[in-house]
């Protein structure tokens, strides 16, 4: 891609946020951040818990010996103190952002965001140029900026590689979160493009990070939308079902549509962000049976989209680059892609 089709590639659409690309970047760190605080948490509750109550069978042994679950906070794993200050820093960024999410993420808004996505072509390009696009776009030079977006997928697509998994799921480390460039094309800001995911439609679980804001979502009072099923049936399946606008709609739509990735990889790409459900086991009712085999796969992707983050940047040599380009073009066969 030369340089004037990268300048056309930022005027064609009229929604241009070059300047706050630093801060998307922001938002959806301290989102995963969140996301990554309360998970060990979780586990921690839940293997104390579990401890707690398999030392209790053993009757003879001294009660001062046993763990009770009250002391939860003494048998965490250590957290760093960095990652404590940007949790706490990052509270009502956070906050702000899951309010104007979910007062917004409405029936109306994605049925108008999926009829943009099918009726104009944002641009042409080959997916490596996007990750390097995308990065180029986010102010660098920010000092609080957190790694750029080609690190992060280098980050994830590595460690998937070092742990011996397939070049399909590795592909998936690398371009899960390409579909943020969608906030340089034609975003309301940032809450329809990063985030947790929810299903629309049907009543909002309280699983959802943030449940309260949607007080001022109008389909929370909808006579159909605000119903458990709403619009859908009883085990109908997640590929009936409209998962809420953003970034990882964004890419699966693309990816569905222009690669031989198959199910399991699009189901992480579509499903990465859908905390309440690979998480908190909430929207169980709209599975069938084939979306249990995609929850395991999207549980075993969640580890490396999480905690694959490093401090340094991943060198991206020659090799390196050589590497992914060929496993892009192996599952992306049209090589131009179209966005």
């Amino acid at each position: 891609m030369n340089e004037g089709e990268a300048n056309r590639l930022v005027t064609t659409s009229g929604h241009i946020h070059v300047d706050q690309g630093h801060i998307l970047e922001e938002i959806d760190d301290a989102v995963q951040s969140l996301n990554a605080f309360e998970g060990r948490i979780k586990n921690e509750l839940n293997n104390t818990g579990s401890k707690s109550q398999n030392e209790g069978e053993h009757e003879d042994e001294p009660s001062s010996k046993r763990r009770n679950i009250t002391q939860c906070e003494q048998s965490l794993t250590p957290i760093a103190e960095s990652t404590l200050r940007q949790y706490h820093e990052a509270k009502s960024r956070v906050r702000d952002f899951y309010k104007e999410q979910h007062e917004n993420q409405t029936v109306s808004y994605n049925l108008q965001a999926r009829i943009n996505y099918k009726t104009r072509i944002r641009a042409r390009m080959t997916i490596w140029d996007a990750l390097c696009k995308l990065s180029k776009l986010i102010d660098d030079s920010d000092p609080d900026t957190e790694l750029s977006q080609i690190d992060h997928a280098l980050q994830t697509a590595e460690a998937i590689r070092a742990d011996g998994k397939p070049r399909w799921m590795q592909l998936v480390g690398l371009i899960h979160d390409l579909g943020k460039i969608l906030y340089f094309f034609e975003s309301e800001g940032q809450w329809d493009v990063v985030g947790d995911t929810f299903p629309v439609g049907c009543k909002f679980s309280d699983a959802i990070i943030f449940h309260e804001f949607f007080e001022a979502n109008p389909d929370s009072r909808h006579p159909i939308y605000s119903q458990e099923l709403g619009i859908y049936e009883k085990n109908c399946g997640l590929d009936s079902v409209m998962i809420s606008w953003g970034h990882d709609e964004y890419m699966y739509y693309i990816a569905k549509g222009q690669s031989t990735l198959k199910e399991e990889a699009l189901a992480m790409i579509r499903y990465h962000s859908f905390y309440p459900w690979h998480r908190e086991n909430a929207y169980r009712y709209l599975m069938n049976e084939n979306d249990y085999r995609m929850l395991k796969a999207v549980q075993e992707f969640n580890q490396y989209d999480l905690y694959s983050k490093q401090n340094e940047k991943i060198i991206k040599s020659d090799e390196l680059k050589l590497y992914y380009m060929e496993l892009i073009d192996e599952y992306f066969p049209k090589k131009i892609i179209e966005f």
